[in-house]
């Protein structure tokens, strides 16, 4: 199975109390999946992992694999700075029937390099599907070089890598490599890249999907989205596309703190980039 295509990070949508909506996160799974989207990445960084308990990310995954189609790519955020904790919700994960985990370097403990081997190699271990590699360095304070990738690929069950640094982009052998942030998607792409683990896909999921379908339009469709993933980059995500998604009309509630909602001034360039794009919802 190659790990590719457009998969949305989607955010967690809250009630009015801070819950989980369940009925809110099933209505904006299907309208991902109708429009552009070829899987879900649920609890991973977007959807607020670091606040969801382990029941909640649970019962996140039980409803992904539940209320989607067979052929949905579901992929469970699974990692933590812990590796007892990680393996333990990689089983939870393959016990709800998830089909593949992403599990991001070891945060804040920063492990050396025969560490993150260990790492990743107790969480495969938990595991007959595929793991993928989240680097993250402006989250994590902890980058994971091409050689070490490499050293990684060789690894049971490790398939990929969602790659979200900017330097030193390049394919690595035995790992699918996958855009972890919007604006290099296309230049994954060109490199030989299968798809990318997106935000900017919960509102321009079509146009995101076409990038991969006309490679000949790739560069124009990349052009013309830029003002919009500045927008969702304008404070630290989730905040943007939770704005976005709520200025567009979807039902997804607020944040849990230490996350704030966008202030005046970002919820107007947001306002804006959606304008742009005729992705304001009809008032």
């Amino acid at each position: 199975m190659v790990i590719g295509g457009i998969l949305t990070a989607m955010v967690t949508p809250f009630d009015a109390n801070g819950d989980l909506d369940e009925d809110a996160t099933v209505r904006l799974m299907r309208f991902l999946l109708e429009n552009g989207s070829d899987g879900l990445v649920v609890a991973g960084s977007t959807g607020e992992a670091a606040t969801l308990t382990d029941e909640e990310k649970v019962r996140l995954w039980e409803l992904a694999v539940s209320e989607t189609p067979e052929d949905t790519l579901i992929v469970a955020g699974t990692g933590t700075y812990d590796t007892r904790h990680t393996v333990e919700l990689t089983e939870r994960a393959d016990e709800a029937g998830v089909d593949a985990m992403l599990v991001v370097t070891p945060y804040y403990v920063k492990p050396n390099r025969r560490g993150l081997r260990a790492h990743y190699e107790a969480v495969a271990a938990a595991t007959d599907r595929p793991v993928i590699l989240y680097n993250i360095p402006g989250r994590t304070a902890l980058d994971m070089p091409n050689d070490v990738l490499a050293e990684l690929a060789e690894i049971d069950n490790v398939q990929a890598v969602k790659q979200a640094r900017y330097e030193d982009l390049a394919p690595i052998d035995g790992l699918d490599l996958l855009a972890g942030n919007d604006d290099v998607l296309a230049r994954v792409l060109d490199l030989g890249g299968t798809g990318g683990i997106l935000v900017a896909s919960h509102l321009v999921g079509r146009e995101m999907r076409r990038m991969i379908d006309e490679p000949d339009a790739r560069a124009e469709i990349h052009e013309s989205l830029t003002d919009l993933y500045k927008a969702l980059t304008i404070t630290t995500n989730p905040i943007p596309i939770k704005a976005a998604l709520g200025l567009a009309g979807h039902a997804v509630g607020g944040l849990r703190l230490p996350l704030v909602e966008a202030d005046e001034q970002e919820t107007a360039a947001i306002r804006g980039a959606l304008e742009r794009h005729n992705l304001l919802a009809a008032v």
